[in-house]
């Protein structure tokens, strides 16, 4: 292995599998398209639509890059090995917030997953810091720029 293990779901993996698929097939013939439509319309050393095409194809390109080094050094968790007895990765966890009495659950993922949006947290988010080998029935405090959090782990499942 050439670069740092990356530990992902299932889920995990076939999303970043779709995303350098769709990168290497859709969106390269995309951006080509627009830098031969921004030299059609001559000189480009002034052609702000040959440059933003430009940036956009190395951002591309970058990302296929990223990808394809994460999908080469990952590691699919499979279901068994996700405990259920402390919090790790792959765990599904329902936490209580002690100060507004409220339920939230997270999945933990490693930082290539996160998508907060649906509440897949990393394990190098503040929570996930806080959480992780953790049992049911444990506090922790998360030091957050807004303040201190506290919460109780109610359960874990995978």
């Amino acid at each position: 292995m050439n670069g740092k293990e990356v530990i992902l779901t299932p889920d995990g993996y076939k999303r970043l599998e779709e995303e350098l698929e769709q990168l290497r097939t859709v969106r390269r013939k995309e951006v080509a398209e627009r830098i031969k439509n921004a030299i059609s319309f001559g000189d480009i050393s002034e052609n702000s639509e040959y440059n933003e095409a430009k940036q956009e194809q190395a951002f591309l390109e970058g990302r296929v890059m990223a990808l394809e080094k994460m999908l080469r050094n990952a590691r699919v968790l499979d279901a068994d090995e996700i405990n259920t007895e402390k919090v790790g990765i792959g765990s599904i966890v329902l936490l209580k917030d002690l100060e507004y009495n409220e339920e939230v659950e997270y999945t933990i993922v490693s930082s290539a997953e996160a998508n907060p949006n649906e509440n897949k947290i990393s394990i190098e988010s503040p929570v996930g810091r806080a959480i992780i080998n953790k049992p049911v029935g444990s506090v922790v405090e998360v030091n957050v720029p807004a303040g201190t959090l506290k919460y109780e782990i109610l359960a874990i499942r995978r």
